[in-house]
């Protein structure tokens, strides 16, 4: 069979192999009213990808096609859709479906509505058929989670904004990131290098944390305001209580003294958690936040409306990712997974050259 009855994509079919990638035959869940087929021409490589076919998350529905960062056209509309026109160039992200119905949903919170389901790796309600990623031909996404792309933005660049990017803006918008504000951006990778380029396009003071100081000179090249390196003696004792944001996109809590990242914020300031690495996480200890009353959450990815507007002022910013294109294909895959998993890559990888690979049907 072939599109619309089924797609195309690489799949990983055992996490004791990652980094062998099959061509397979994959099912869409049924056509609905609502949805949007998008045939494929860019996707971000996401360290949620890497974790999920590896194994490092736990159980997952193998086997299965990764990839949320997704940018192509708009190829077939159901009937109900108004968001979405043919033809257009549009983006999917990491979320394909919430119930659009619960006081979450309501106000702008789907995200965190309790039926919401991952791009890739989700159960269709009501069909078995799990859901595949973007190192495919083609994906099929309610249009609620469908966004035009603005016509300033390259498409190897706009890809990696639909995950990495969303999970930097939304917590900088809702803790209050702009002018007279001092945030903080722990790590400097995918996540990282967006919460710097978006708190900077937002108005705020922005310094960028990191283990040492090799990614120091890309960091001002970005438009950072400071830089401090964890492996410097001290290194957050003149820096204490001057912070009103801090945003940890780290994916790895290895040595993490939390407690000395702490300490940077002003009272009341907050700590927002991002990254998820594997592992039992951070420890947390109330008096290591007692002493500025410190508020310590996490945010996860954000609504459509926060990805439009992010997407918007990208545009009118003239903020570009940094990316490394690899053309899609089996060895492609491997290559830029692998390098992820070897933390050898400034800042996103963006796999490209779909029709080179699946032809232009």
């Amino acid at each position: 069979m072939v599109y619309p009855d089924t797609f195309k994509g690489f799949q990983i079919e055992d996490p004791k192999h990652w980094t062998e990638f099959k061509l397979n035959e994959l099912k869409p869940k049924p056509f609905g009213d609502y949805d949007v087929d998008v045939k494929i021409q860019a996707c971000g490589v996401c360290a949620s990808d890497l974790h999920t076919i590896s194994g490092g998350w736990g159980e997952q529905h193998f086997p299965l096609c990764v990839g949320h960062e997704i940018v192509g056209t708009a190829l077939r509309v159901g009937p109900k859709v108004t968001l979405i026109k043919p033809g257009e160039r549009v983006g999917v992200g990491a979320q394909s479906y919430s119930c659009l119905k619960c006081k979450q949903c309501k106000n702008d919170n789907e995200t965190y509505c309790v039926h919401q389901l991952d791009t890739y790796g989700a159960v269709w309600p009501d069909t078995g058929i799990v859901s595949q990623g973007g190192y495919s031909t083609h994906v099929r996404t309610h249009e609620h989670w469908v966004f035009p792309i603005p016509a300033g933005l390259a498409t190897n660049k706009a890809a990696p904004m639909l995950c990495a990017g969303l999970t930097a803006y939304s917590p900088l918008v809702r803790n209050g990131a702009g002018p007279g504000k001092k945030v903080g951006i722990v790590g400097m990778g995918g996540i990282g290098h967006f919460g710097l380029l978006f708190s900077k396009a937002l108005g705020a003071e922005t310094w960028v944390i990191s283990r040492s100081h090799s990614k120091e000179a890309d960091a001002k090249k970005m438009g950072a305001d400071g830089f401090l390196a964890t492996a410097d003696k001290d290194w957050n004792v003149p820096h204490k209580m001057t912070f009103d944001l801090i945003i940890n996109t780290a994916s790895s809590s290895e040595n993490f003294d939390l407690a000395a990242y702490l300490s940077l914020l002003d009272v009341h300031g907050r700590w927002v958690s991002v990254g998820l690495p594997e592992g039992s996480g951070q420890e947390v200890r109330a008096q290591d936040f007692m002493s500025n009353g410190c508020l310590i959450g996490a945010s996860h990815l954000g609504s459509r409306k926060e990805v439009l507007a992010m997407l918007k002022l990208a545009e009118e910013k003239g903020i570009e990712s940094w990316v490394e294109e690899i053309p899609i294909s089996a060895e492609g895959l491997k290559t830029a997974l692998t390098r992820l998993n070897n933390n050898d890559v400034r800042y996103r990888f963006t796999l490209t050259d779909y029709d080179k690979c699946f032809g232009s049907d």
